[in-house]
């Protein structure tokens, strides 16, 4: 595919990432996993799908938007679909392996403040929920951005190398 049709379609297709579709994607491994792990290791846990919540004991945990990571999702598709010469074959399994990295994080981040809340109370919670909320959300992308960088051997930043090229192109066809 030329090189402009499929920059197209890149650009096309960051307006087709719903929030609420990646949410509905990642809700449940997002609150099943924790849940499973939490039963597992002998707490007291119900799901409870209807209000998107755990209960654990006599503590509710509710889930939002926020709590999924959703906007950690659309930033991952984001840079991926920036990033210039990458196949669609090769931007769908880093958005996969990118997705599985913050999931992963996600469901640390959920087990940790869930104890938390279960040992310590709601203020610790609620303290350490906006320390992870507001201080490590961003970094989280940022790191797994890094690390698929590394395992994919990407050369091209995202946007930069889009416009980089488009600069020259069109100097060089100035020139003619």
């Amino acid at each position: 595919m030329k090189y402009e049709y499929k920059l197209v379609l890149r650009i096309l297709l960051l307006f087709v990432i719903i929030p609420k579709f990646l949410f509905i994607i990642f809700f449940i491994p997002t609150i099943i996993i924790p849940y499973i792990i939490l039963k597992f290791i002998g707490y007291n846990i119900l799901l409870d799908f209807s209000s998107q919540s755990l209960l654990i004991n006599d503590l509710t945990l509710n889930f939002i938007s926020a709590c999924v990571a959703t906007s950690a999702y659309q930033l991952l598709a984001i840079l991926i679909l920036l990033t210039k010469d990458l196949s669609f074959k090769r931007m769908l399994k880093i958005f996969i392996v990118g997705s599985l990295m913050i999931l992963l994080v996600n469901i640390v981040r959920i087990l940790i403040l869930s104890l938390v809340f279960i040992n310590y109370g709601y203020e610790s919670f609620n303290s350490l929920h906006i320390l992870l909320w507001r201080g490590a959300a961003s970094f989280i992308v940022f790191f797994v951005w890094i690390g698929l960088v590394k395992i994919f051997k990407i050369k091209n930043i995202p946007l930069i190398s889009d416009i980089s090229y488009l600069l020259k192109y069109i100097k060089k066809k100035n020139r003619k």
